[in-house]
């Protein structure tokens, strides 16, 4: 998924999504772990990649809300 698409996504949809993925990934891991193989070894790595997307998306929103609240408690002093 590109991180162009992941940043149009609204917040409760990135939520889902995170999850959806991460449950995915747990499915194939434990295929690896019992010793079958993946009808796709590269869907891992999509997936972990698009994990990380997503936090990366996250945390810059998180930044820019305190890094907007920063500003507003400087001005009001």
């Amino acid at each position: 998924m590109k991180f162009n698409d992941i940043k149009k996504m609204p917040k409760e949809e990135l939520e889902k999504k995170i999850v959806e993925l991460r449950t995915e990934l747990m499915k194939l891991n434990a295929q690896i772990a019992v010793g079958t193989t993946p009808k796709n070894t590269k869907q891992i790595r999509d997936i972990k990649r698009t994990v990380a997307k997503v936090e990366t998306l996250k945390q810059q929103n998180f930044e820019k809300k305190v890094k907007e609240l920063r500003t507003k408690n400087y001005k009001s002093l």
